[in-house]
């Protein structure tokens, strides 16, 4: 294929949130990686926060993290595990950095005394931005806007849209835009009217969409997709349906069975060889679907009942548990339900136990009381992040004898901080963007159980943490069978722990679920369920 010039793609969204655009835009994305191009997908997110990083996982779900060490939006995930390449900071922008940007440059004299305003100073900067990937000389990039069209906050990134569109002339981008059909059981019959009305919000703000995708819980009948067509400036072929499925792996599929990438490759005037047959995708997906045994992971954090808090997890386990044909059922536990009375029967039945990363002191005791249960009772363990750190301090405490052993984030005086702040974090006062972020490197000690996962010595990992492993106490901990099985090679920082004598209990500081990805599933997960499943074999025929 020759090179041309970088072709544009952006993803739009009307009526509603929460449609699935970043599924949409990665689904496509992975549709045309498959015929041979390059692509990169970048969402354009319009609140005024810098990054995700300071946002409530509550209200926003995983803020998710680049081997750059961006902290960005949690579709960024989705994108590298559709794509199975990394993403970086310049795939997540938000209105906050946006004007950040445009106040410094205004504050350094840059504008040499012009009045800055949205047009065309926010507007240039916000273009200035969707083009910066096309200098790692993407075929395609395909930009997600946040939020839906109508919304004040979306109008500078929608007015941009339309001044790039019209300075790359025509055949060099296309609009898809996203709709809701909803379906209304009395009349009993889809509804093209919001969709018609949110097409024509786009067109009131100069963009008309060249692709309508259309969400919904029913097949679109002819007569409904012939509405959509004539109404909403479309070609016929260019409808295209997305029904719910039992998978966000699936609609890759669904919507290569209507030549969704045939329609984008012909309005961006690129070349159409035949459809790829995706053999890894569907043996992937089969394997999902199919599992030959199943198991069930107890996951214990403070954010569960919004699960999306630990999106990453919960797709690593599946991707893992495809590889091995293994269904992996989740249960989630709050931890701030757990007590020493109740621990005992919240987990009763499980096959393994992850403790999830998080922030704060709310749950922690429960984490460490789950910690100890599953030492206790030899269930596989795999701490992350936050995680490590409760598997440490339970440790301290319940086999090291220091009762009082705790991390200086949830109390300062501790007489036994065995987990403290990290020294350059002592003096940092900002809280976004300033922890220990992104990709960083591990040695991993010969022989032990984390070497062995991996086949190797150094691997790389990425970071999102302020606390540390206080290395004052790691005699200790290893004279009693707890070992530093990974560590900085650079600062000695304790990256990974695991305990001899037990068949699986491993903590980790860095976050290996951001790594996984479809085509890649993560070896410490793997690991993690064929030591659950052999504990569920154990546990069967004791029984």
């Amino acid at each position: 294929m020759s090179k041309k010039s970088t072709k544009y793609i952006f993803v739009t969204g009307g009526v509603t949130s929460s449609l699935g655009k970043g599924i949409i835009s990665a689904s496509l994305g992975m549709l045309l990686k498959a015929r041979g191009y390059s692509v990169t997908i970048q969402k354009l997110d319009p609140y005024i926060n810098i990054d995700p990083g300071t946002l409530n996982p509550y209200e926003h779900g995983e803020c998710y993290v680049t081997e750059d060490g961006a902290e960005t939006d949690l579709d960024l995930g989705h994108y590298e595990r559709f794509l199975d390449s990394p993403t970086s900071q310049n795939n997540n922008v938000t209105t906050g950095r946006i004007y950040q940007t445009v106040i410094e440059k205004e504050r350094k004299g840059d504008f040499l005394g012009k009045t800055v305003q949205v047009i065309p100073h926010i507007t240039n900067e916000i273009k200035r931005r969707i083009k910066i990937l096309s200098k790692q000389n993407y075929d395609i990039i395909i930009t997600e806007i946040g939020g839906t069209v109508g919304d004040i906050e979306s109008l500078p990134y929608i007015e941009s849209v339309r001044q790039l569109r019209w300075e790359l002339g025509e055949g060099n981008s296309m609009v898809i835009h996203l709709t809701l059909l909803p379906y209304l059981a009395a009349a009993g019959e889809l509804k093209t009217k919001p969709s018609q009305h949110s097409v024509r919000q786009l067109m009131e703000s100069g963009l008309q969409a060249d692709v309508l995708v259309c969400r919904t819980e029913h097949k679109i009948p002819k007569e409904q997709r012939a509405k959509l067509a004539q109404f909403c400036n479309v070609n016929l072929e260019n409808v295209i349906e997305s029904i719910d499925v039992d998978t966000i792996y699936r609609v890759p599929l669904e919507l290569q069975k209507q030549h969704f990438d045939r329609v984008v490759l012909q309005e961006l005037n690129l070349p159409v060889d035949k459809d790829p047959e995706l053999k890894e995708w569907k043996n992937f997906l089969k394997k999902y679907t199919h599992p030959k045994r199943s198991i069930e992971i107890a996951l214990v954090g403070k954010y569960v009942s919004l699960q999306d808090s630990y999106k990453s997890i919960a797709e690593a386990f599946i991707h893992a548990g495809a590889d091995l044909e293994t269904e992996v059922n989740i249960r989630w536990v709050y931890s701030g339900d757990l007590t020493a009375d109740n621990v005992a029967e919240t987990l009763a039945g499980v096959n393994g136990v992850l403790i999830a990363p998080g922030f704060g002191d709310r749950g922690i005791e429960g984490k460490i009381l789950a910690a100890q249960y599953a030492r206790e009772s030899s269930i596989p363990l795999l701490g992350i992040c936050l995680g490590m750190q409760v598997m440490t301090v339970e440790f301290a405490r319940n086999v090291l004898g220091y009762a009082k052993a705790n991390s200086t984030e949830f109390d300062r005086a501790t007489p036994e901080p065995v987990i403290s702040l990290m020294e350059e974090q002592k003096n940092v006062v900002d809280k976004g963007g300033t922890m220990r972020l992104g990709a960083w490197k591990c040695v991993l000690k010969p022989n032990s159980r984390l070497q062995n996962i991996y086949g190797s010595r150094s691997i790389s990992e990425r970071h999102r943490h302020r606390y540390e492993f206080n290395s004052d106490f790691l005699p200790e901990f290893e004279k009693n069978g707890m070992i530093a099985s990974g560590t900085n090679p650079e600062t000695g920082l304790v990256e990974a722990i695991e305990l001899k004598d037990h068949p699986f209990y491993v903590g980790v500081q860095y976050h290996p679920e951001y790594k996984s990805t479809v085509a890649t599933p993560h070896p410490l997960f793997e690991a993690f369920i064929e030591a659950s499943a052999a504990y569920q074999k154990q546990t069967a025929i004791k029984n």
